[in-house]
């Protein structure tokens, strides 16, 4: 494998690591601090690549950012409203939103479950032509994604220190002393689940202009995906500061996105790409169980292997 090779595969790694680290950004709200698992997520984010898709089509690649995060908000929205006003468990929330959400993209495409953007002018292409005439002129991409990528990380753990962030992450730690300090636990969720679906979407439009296609299933799997990156990440982190967590999701999605891109270069089935994405998310998950419980499973060892001896 020529070094030309690995350069393209570690920055095929990293574009697709960065976009989907907006959607980690989101969980990093939602679950890590929210304490909500949000399995709307899916459907949130083809939600931001159909309507992205749709009003790039139309002519407004830019208006196509901010047409998705709104979208993304409302989605969010919903999404707690059923939580907090109507009684719905949370999982169920997620499901009902994500099921609806379907037709809703199907509908907003125009009926049809494919849109083709290769001669749709997008903010990637726009931003390839700024560059055509220096060296970055095959990094396109990765700028547009990296400054995406900087100003939603910059703008949400700044948002996470104000008054309203602090009650954010309170009501995911401890609702019940919250709601003893007569702060609205409902209304920190709303505001949370809706900033993070607002995120989550602006990734599937950056991934949707970032392809030049529009798929309805575009975002499946992507919770998944999501999880495993944000657990990884943890795991590189720890229990560290704001800063450094949330660096270390954007982290963990590039490596997420690097193990898959070996994968499939090591000619793995197409099938069996789910089952990467399982076994990661499993090892992500016991690998710091075992790191934090190895000394009492050294014992346990020790004491059997003085058994066997006896």
């Amino acid at each position: 494998m020529g070094i030309d090779l690995i350069l393209m595969l570690v920055q095929t790694a990293l574009e697709l690591g960065l976009i989907t680290s907006l959607t980690v950004l989101a969980l990093f709200l939602s679950y890590s601090m929210l304490n909500v698992c949000d399995l709307s997520t899916d459907g949130c984010f083809t939600l931001g690549a159909s309507v992205g898709a749709v009003v790039a089509i139309s002519g407004h690649p830019f208006l196509a950012i901010f047409a998705a995060i709104g979208s993304g908000l409302v989605s969010g929205f919903i999404t707690a409203f059923l939580q907090t006003k109507m009684g719905i468990n949370s999982l169920l929330a997620g499901i009902i939103v994500n099921t609806g959400l379907y037709s809703i993209n199907i509908a907003i495409m125009g009926n049809t479950a494919l849109l083709n953007l290769n001669r749709t002018e997008t903010v990637f292409t726009m931003m390839k032509k700024a560059l055509e005439n220096t060296i970055f002129r095959d990094q396109y991409k990765l700028f547009v994604i990296l400054i995406a990528v900087i100003v939603v990380l910059v703008l949400l753990v700044l948002f996470l220190k104000t008054k309203t962030g602090l009650a954010i992450r309170a009501t995911g730690n401890n609702p019940i002393m919250v709601r003893s300090s007569s702060l609205n636990t409902a209304t920190t969720t709303i505001i949370g689940l809706s900033i993070a679906g607002s995120i989550t979407a602006l990734s599937g439009c950056l991934m949707a202009q970032s392809q030049k296609s529009m798929d309805i299933n575009i975002g499946t799997g992507i919770l998944t995906i999501a999880l495993a990156s944000l657990l990884i990440g943890r795991t590189l982190t720890g229990k560290r500061g704001l800063w450094t967590r949330a660096i270390g999701s954007v982290l963990g999605a590039f490596i997420f996105r690097l193990v898959y891109t070996i994968a499939l270069r090591l000619n793995m089935p197409a099938f069996m790409l789910k089952l990467v994405s399982a076994v990661i998310v499993i090892l992500a998950i016991s690998i710091p169980y075992f790191l934090s419980h190895s000394d009492e499973i050294k014992r346990k060892l020790s004491h059997r292997f003085q058994k066997k001896e006896g």
